[in-house]
């Protein structure tokens, strides 16, 4: 009887949706992209990630030429700064 219902609890669990990314709304768009420039980097493709709880802002282009990958919080400020 233990295996069926551990067996029911995993599967259960196994087939919840995990959540996923959004796009972002313009007032999020217009926060990021002032704190993508206020980091010397501009453009990039934005979306919120439900899972992290987080703005992921991938290939930006900094002032160095290179791509990177920029990770915010929820209230905009920068949590990582990943050379793409």
């Amino acid at each position: 009887m233990m295996r069926v219902v551990t067996s029911s609890a995993i599967l259960a669990l196994s087939v919840l949706p995990a959540l996923a990314d959004r796009a972002v709304t313009e007032d999020e768009r217009a926060k990021l992209v002032a704190a993508v420039q206020a980091e010397g980097c501009s453009g990039g493709e934005f979306e919120m990630d439900e899972d992290d709880q987080q703005f992921e802002v991938d290939d930006a282009v900094c002032a160095d030429g290179k791509k990177y990958d920029l990770k915010f919080d929820m209230q905009v400020k920068l949590k990582r700064k990943n050379l793409d």
